[in-house]
């Protein structure tokens, strides 16, 4: 019987090409500590997410550090994917996924998965999923969701990231992603990860209490 990782990456020679991306270059100023270096199940944050996409099949993983970015790169092994240190990253969020898109837009992917740190629980299989819905409907976007309540991480496709290039610093992404509603795909999932939002001690602690 074949591992989660075999299974996700036995695919067709004409599969799409996936990236990904992960925004932890923000200073956690709300939950007190760097989100990346918090622990969930033996791993930091950013170990368990990298992990989910790495196992879903995903061989280029682009994260993006601002914040602390010298620690955290002391103190996890980050040899498997390309580091972007975003000195601009008080700028917000959007400067930081603009940063990540730019280094993997050189490499001319047909999508990128979009994770943000705050996300520690995601699952491979969600991420297979997206990528299986993004393949077989074509959808620009694609949004995974759980009883209808949409989650994280988000698949955008080519030709959605000059427009997210554009966004002044200011801008959300959500913009794009709502101007791209009619070709957008959502994935109904079992995967209560893809809500778990950890930005403050109080998540965290919901989050280190549950089963």
């Amino acid at each position: 019987m074949k591992s989660e990782p075999e299974k996700f990456q036995s695919q067709s020679l004409s599969a799409p090409v996936i990236a990904a991306v992960v925004l932890a270059a923000g200073e956690s100023s709300r939950m007190g500590a760097d989100k990346p270096l918090l622990m969930y199940r033996g791993q930091t944050f950013l170990e368990n997410i990298i992990a989910a996409l790495h196992d879903a099949g995903i061989v280029r993983v682009a994260v993006v550090l601002g914040h602390h970015a010298e620690l955290i790169e002391q103190s996890i092994d980050l040899s498997s994917v390309e580091v972007v240190v975003h000195q601009d990253y008080r700028q917000g969020q959007t400067s930081s996924l603009q940063a990540g898109l730019r280094v993997l837009a050189r490499n001319e992917p047909d999508g990128v998965v979009l994770c943000l740190v705050d996300h520690p629980a995601i699952s491979a299989e969600t991420v297979h999923e997206l990528i299986q819905r993004f393949e077989s409907t074509g959808k620009a976007i694609v949004i995974p969701q759980l009883n209808g309540k949409h989650g994280h991480p988000v698949l955008v496709g080519r030709e959605v990231f000059n427009e997210i290039a554009a966004l002044a610093p200011d801008q959300g992404a959500d913009i794009v992603i709502h101007r791209y509603r009619p070709q957008t795909g959502f994935v109904e999932v079992s995967d209560p990860g893809i809500l778990i939002d950890v930005d403050d001690p109080e998540s965290y602690l919901k989050l280190a209490t549950q089963k």
